[in-house]
C-alpha cells in the first residue's frame, strides 16, 4: 500500500516539478528583485517592512495559485486525456489513487515554498548586511527574522487545505471550470468567514442563518493569516500555530476522505 501510494505521489511530483515550480520560482525572484528596486525611494525604515510584507504575500499567492489550477485537474487531467481507464485496470485501489495525488501535490507545494522562502530570506539578508547600523535600530524586528517561518508554515498549511478542497471538487465534476468556480468560491468564504459567521448581527435578513452556516463550515482560512503581526515584531504564539496546523491537517483530511468516497461511487464510460 505504501509503496503504491509512493509510486502514485512520485509521479504527480515529477509531472507537477517539470509543469510548473521552476516558473513560479522565477517569476518570485523577479518579483523580489524588482520591488528591491523600487523601494529605494521609500522612508529609510521601512523598506524591510514592505520587502516582508511583499515576501510572505507572494508566497501564499504561488501557493493558493498551485493548490486551485494544479488541484482541480488532478484527477480531470486524467479524464481527458483517458488514461484513467488504463489506472483504474491496474491492481490500485481508488482511495489510495485519490490519496497519492493529494500526497504528490502537497509534496509539490511543500518543494515549491521551501525554494521560494530560500530566495525570499536571501533577499533579507542581503538587505540586513547592506543596512546602517542606525536604520537597523529602527526596525521592529531583525531582517532575517525566525518567526517569518511561522507565518509561511501555516501559508503551507492554508495551501495543502486548498489543495484537499479542490481535489474533492475535482472528483465528482469533469468541468474544470465549474471546480475552480467552487474552489474559489470556498477560499473567499473561507476568508471571509468571520463576517459571514456575524452576518445576522450585521444584517436583518432571512438568509442570515443561511450565510452563518455557510461561514461556519467553510474552512476559516483567515485563521492562517498572521502576516502583518509577525512583520511587526509581534509575538505569535507556537501554541497558536500548532492548534491552526491542527485544524488545517484535520480538515483537509475530512475533504480528502469525502473525495476518495465521491470518486469510489464515481462511474467511467
Amino acid at each position: 500500500m505504501i509503496a503504491r501510494l509512493g509510486l502514485v505521489a512520485r509521479h504527480v511530483f515529477k509531472e507537477s516539478v517539470r509543469d510548473r515550480v521552476l516558473y513560479s520560482i522565477v517569476a518570485f525572484a523577479i518579483v523580489l528583485v524588482a520591488a528591491s528596486l523600487l523601494i529605494g525611494e521609500i522612508t529609510a525604515g521601512q523598506d524591510v517592512k514592505i520587502i516582508k510584507d511583499l515576501g510572505l504575500a507572494t508566497i501564499e499567492l504561488a501557493g493558493v495559485i498551485m493548490s486551485v489550477f494544479v488541484g482541480i485537474g488532478l484527477v480531470a487531467r486524467e479524464i481527458e486525456r483517458r488514461s484513467i481507464y488504463s489506472l483504474l485496470a491496474k491492481p490500485l485501489p481508488r482511495w489510495e489513487f485519490i490519496v497519492g495525488k493529494y500526497l504528490g501535490l502537497v509534496l509539490t507545494i511543500l518543494v515549491n515554498l521551501s525554494l521560494m522562502t530560500i530566495a525570499f530570506y536571501l533577499m533579507l539578508a542581503w538587505m540586513g548586511w547592506s543596512a546602517p547600523a542606525n536604520v537597523k535600530l529602527s526596525w521592529e524586528a531583525p531582517a532575517v527574522d525566525p518567526a517569518l517561518l511561522l507565518a509561511i508554515a501555516l501559508i503551507f498549511a492554508e495551501a495543502a487545505l486548498l489543495t484537499a478542497i479542490a481535489l474533492f471538487f475535482s472528483t465528482f465534476s469533469s468541468s474544470t471550470l465549474l471546480s475552480l468556480i467552487l474552489t474559489l468560491g470556498v477560499w473567499v468564504a473561507g476568508i471571509e468567514s468571520q463576517d459571514l459567521r456575524q452576518f445576522g448581527e450585521m444584517v436583518e435578513s432571512p438568509a442570515a442563518p443561511l450565510v452563518a452556516a455557510i461561514g461556519w463550515i467553510v474552512p476559516a482560512f483567515s485563521s492562517f493569516d498572521v502576516k502583518t503581526a509577525i512583520v511587526h515584531g509581534h509575538l505569535v504564539p507556537a501554541g497558536l500555530v500548532a492548534w491552526r496546523l491542527l485544524y488545517a491537517f484535520v480538515y483537509a483530511a475530512v475533504a480528502v476522505g469525502a473525495g476518495v468516497i465521491v470518486f469510489s461511487r464515481r462511474e467511467f464510460k
